[in-house]
């Protein structure tokens, strides 16, 4: 079974007990003031394997299953035996990095709260986008296929007017900031990916 299914079982697993375990919620969502105040460190990660209901789970899942076995394959590809620890990292550490922006600036609001997958999935997603940029995707709800690092500029700006706006309950700056994360990883871990993609994306024209 790849690394990635394992993580979604978890994922999913983690979620569905928390759904029906109000304190086993509180205990892993996080919190940025009980971070800072009770060196509650953990929750920067256990946060990511948590979700607020159903369809943020789906959703989140569904992406991970999608981009998370093509980025697999490259993994298994440049890295040999270190594949699943790569990916691991790229996962978790997707996670720690979307939560610390949080953290930095809430953390005197005792009754702030983010959960969710998406740092690490955004991580991913992006990871996927330098490998392979011209792969075609669609952004919901535009019904339109596009090169992957066209995807990539408008979910961004997405991102961005979202943020501004903060007319929903997603933390879309935690997607921006997983998504940056998930670009390092591959510069810090394949140094030629960059490269590869300018050059990808060059001769596409």
């Amino acid at each position: 079974m790849s690394i990635n299914i394992i993580l979604i079982i978890a994922i999913v697993a983690v979620s569905l007990f928390a759904f029906k375990d109000s304190n086993l919620m509180y205990k892993l969502i996080h919190n940025p003031f009980k971070v800072s105040r009770y060196k509650e460190y953990y929750r920067l990660l256990t946060s990511g394997f948590i979700h607020a209901d159903y369809l943020h789970l789906f959703l989140n899942m569904y992406a991970m299953y999608l981009f998370g076995g093509a980025v697999e394959a490259y993994f298994s590809y440049y890295f040999g035996a270190l594949a699943n620890i790569y990916f691991i990292g790229l996962f978790v550490l997707g996670v720690i990095v979307a939560n610390i922006p949080d953290f930095l600036q809430k953390k005197d609001q005792p009754y702030y709260n983010s959960l969710g997958a998406s740092g690490g999935v955004s991580s991913i997603v992006f990871a996927s986008i330098i490998l392979s940029p011209l792969t075609k995707l669609m952004l919901f709800p535009i019904p339109i296929p596009m090169p992957a690092y066209i995807f990539a500029m408008v979910y961004v700006a997405y991102s961005v007017y979202m943020d501004k706006r903060q007319s929903d309950n997603v933390n879309h700056m935690a997607h921006l900031w997983g998504g940056l994360w998930g670009v390092v990883f591959m510069v810090l871990v394949y140094p030629d990916s960059l490269k590869n993609f300018f050059t990808q994306i060059s001769e596409s024209f």
